[in-house]
C-alpha cells in the first residue's frame, strides 16, 4: 500500500461511509489526517466513523449531511472548524444516478437529482469550505469524484455522464478562482467495485475485467490512493487536471 503523510491535515470526505469515500477517510486518517465523513444519516454516520477510527487509530468524526442541500454543506464545515479547528482537504465523493436509460425518457425530477448532486453540490461544498477556512492555510486542496463516463458516450448512461463531464469543468473553473491558495483537481473511476456501481459489474464481472486491459475491475483503493495523492504535498504542482484511473478501460478490449 502506498504511504500517504497527512499529519496535522484536517479532511472532510463527503458519502465516506462505503466505497470510495470510505477508503479515501481511512487512508487520510492512516496518514495522520482528522477526518470527517458524512452521510444522509447520522447512525450511519457516525458507526461507519467509529470502525474507522478503530481500524486506524486515528480521529474520524461522522456528520449527517444530504450533500445536495447547501444549508448542511455549511453545517458540516462549521462543524469541522469548530470541531478541529480549520480544514485542509474537502473530498467531494458523494454521487447518485437516478436516470438510467435514454436521456430523453427521464423524468425532470430524476435528470434535476442528477445534476444537483454530481455537478451543482461540489460547487456547493466549495463553496461552504472556503467560508469555513479551506485556503487559510497552506496545501489547502479539493479533489472531486468524477467518472470515465465524463469522457465518452454509453446506452442509459447519458444523464449521469454528462454530469459528470459538468463536474470536470466545474474543477478547472475552480482550479484557477481558487489559485494559488486551493488546488482543485478530479478523478475520473472506471467500473469500481461499489454499490453506485453495482449494476455494472455485479452480474457480469468476468466480462468487464476481460474487457480490461490491466484484467481486472477496480477496488476501491484504487482509486482512494489517487485522491490522497492528489489531496497531499505530492501534488504541489497539479491543479486543474483530472486523473483517469480505469485500469484502461478507456483504451478498450485488452488485446490479449
Amino acid at each position: 500500500m502506498i504511504a500517504h503523510e497527512f499529519t496535522g491535515k484536517v479532511a472532510l470526505v463527503t458519502g465516506g461511509t462505503r466505497g470510495i469515500g470510505n477508503a479515501t477517510a481511512r487512508i487520510l486518517a492512516e496518514g495522520g489526517a482528522k477526518v470527517a465523513i458524512t452521510s444522509r444519516k447520522a447512525e450511519a454516520a457516525e458507526a461507519a466513523a467509529a470502525e474507522l477510527s478503530g481500524i486506524t487509530g486515528g480521529t474520524v468524526i461522522g456528520l449527517a449531511a444530504h450533500a445536495g442541500e447547501p444549508d448542511a454543506a455549511d453545517e458540516a464545515c462549521a462543524r469541522v472548524r469548530g470541531e478541529f479547528g480549520g480544514l485542509d482537504i474537502l473530498v467531494n465523493n458523494a454521487g447518485t444516478n437516478p436516470a438510467y436509460g435514454p436521456v430523453l425518457k427521464q423524468e425532470r425530477s430524476a435528470l434535476e437529482k442528477t445534476f444537483a448532486i454530481n455537478a451543482l453540490a461540489p460547487m456547493n461544498w466549495v463553496r461552504a469550505a472556503v467560508g469555513h477556512g479551506l485556503g487559510e492555510r497552506p496545501g489547502a486542496a479539493v479533489v472531486n469524484v468524477a467518472s470515465i463516463g465524463a469522457w465518452t458516450v454509453e446506452d442509459g448512461l447519458g444523464a449521469y455522464n454528462a454530469s459528470k463531464a459538468a463536474l470536470l469543468h466545474v474543477t478547472k473553473q475552480l482550479s484557477r478562482e481558487l489559485a494559488p491558495q486551493i488546488r482543485v483537481n478530479s478523478v475520473s473511476p472506471g467500473v469500481v467495485r461499489t454499490k453506485l456501481a453495482e449494476a455494472l459489474w455485479s452480474e457480469h464481472e468476468p466480462m468487464v475485467a476481460a474487457a480490461t486491459p490491466l484484467g481486472r475491475i477496480g477496488e476501491p483503493d484504487d482509486v482512494a490512493d489517487v485522491i490522497c495523492f492528489l489531496a497531499g504535498a505530492g501534488a504541489r504542482w497539479i491543479t486543474g487536471a483530472d486523473l483517469v484511473v480505469d485500469g484502461g478501460q478507456l483504451i478498450g478490449t485488452a488485446g490479449m
